[in-house]
């Protein structure tokens, strides 16, 4: 299958008490989810969000074993995904186009992600279209204080839907729009209202649109997240000496991440977003060998990785998306999608900061500039 026919997955992901479920009773009934499975997993000995979802007679609704996902949910994922084609079909037809998982407000998203990612079987039959965060706004603040998964669930998402706005005034949303920012500065924030969402707008966040199949980058990296120091940064190139207080042009530095005393990104959320660019082609060897490197010092806080790469000898971009450890197989697009022909790379980390990205960086591009 090539990558555009890949059927394309959203994981709903959200702490307890955050929406998700009334979220889901919205959307089953819009035609843009109608041939949808949808997977539901709970925390505890009964699930019970299954018998909540009011599902049409186009949806499919799987409730998946109860469990936590870091542990044996994992495999039940994996075999609920490949049955899925013989399970759900009709007259030989498979019944579904696209699937969204529910995981529990418990859960640490990053194992779904390494099992979408890592499963032979299921990279070469589905792709992660984009994940989605529910945030309760009326009791954030001392969820993101309290409870780590939280945290996480909202730095690796690409979508941000608060709810229960109207519980809170306007200097509470604010400041909770900060501290979500300064966690995942890359995703859309959008506030709703009971459950009342356009399916439309959930769809289609990754890399590639189903509809007419073409190529999104910039809504997939959300640059503009970023653009406050790209002007500045942007150009640099490595032939010359790193002087500049360390703040190393292929960067874009984490809105004020450089200065404590101003960081948004306060308490102990530990989660650090930002985004470089570097204009020069790199070498494909070189790049792996500093990305290994990367991973096997700090794979298991390199939350998300996703980035479109100018590599030495190919004409047009290639495009890398991993988790942790996991990185989900490349793609080389046929062309570039813009003039720009930069290399950029979004990381979501947790107690890494962009210093150490760069200094490995510039330390193998100095090897490779040797080279050449």
């Amino acid at each position: 299958m090539s990558n555009t026919d890949l059927i394309p997955v959203s994981l709903l992901t959200g702490f307890l008490g955050s929406g998700k479920t009334t979220l889901l009773n919205h959307l089953v009934h819009q035609p843009a989810l109608s041939d949808t499975l949808v997977i539901i997993n709970e925390f505890g000995e009964i699930g019970l969000d299954h018998l909540l979802v009011a599902h049409s007679e186009e949806n499919v609704v799987v409730e998946m074993s109860s469990g936590c996902l870091c542990c044996t949910i994992r495999g039940d994922l994996q075999k609920t995904l490949k049955d899925a084609h013989w399970r759900f079909s009709r007259n030989a037809e498979r019944r579904f186009n696209r699937v969204i998982i529910e995981t529990t407000g418990l859960a640490d998203p990053m194992p779904i992600l390494h099992t979408l990612m890592a499963d032979g079987y299921l990279a070469e039959h589905y792709r992660l279209d984009g994940v989605i965060t529910t945030i309760d706004a009326a009791n954030a603040m001392a969820t993101l204080d309290a409870h780590q998964e939280a945290v996480r669930q909202a730095a690796v998402a690409d979508l941000l839907l608060l709810t229960k706005t109207d519980l809170i005034d306007a200097a509470q949303l604010a400041a909770l729009q900060q501290r979500l920012a300064g966690i995942n500065p890359g995703a859309a924030q959008t506030a709703i209202l009971n459950g009342a969402a356009d399916a439309e707008s959930l769809l289609n966040l990754g890399l590639f649109k189903t509809e007419g199949k073409t190529l999104d980058v910039q809504k997939w990296l959300n640059e503009e997240a970023f653009e406050e120091d790209a002007d500045a940064h942007h150009g640099h190139h490595h032939a010359h000496d790193h002087d500049h207080d360390h703040e190393h042009g292929h960067g874009r530095k984490h809105a004020a991440h450089d200065d404590h005393a101003h960081d948004i990104n306060r308490h102990d959320d530990h989660i650090r977003a930002f985004c470089f660019s570097f204009n020069d082609p790199i070498d494909p060897v070189v790049f792996e060998e500093w990305l290994t490197l990367l991973l096997s010092l700090k794979g298991g806080d390199m939350l998300r990785i996703k980035g479109i790469l100018n590599l030495v000898g190919r004409s047009g971009p290639t495009v890398i998306h991993g988790v942790q450890h996991i990185f989900h197989p490349t793609i080389e697009l046929p062309e570039w999608p813009s003039a720009d022909h930069s290399t950029r790379i979004v990381f979501i980390t947790r107690d890494i900061d962009k210093e150490l990205i760069e200094r490995t960086f510039d330390a193998f591009m100095r090897t490779q500039l040797r080279v050449g």
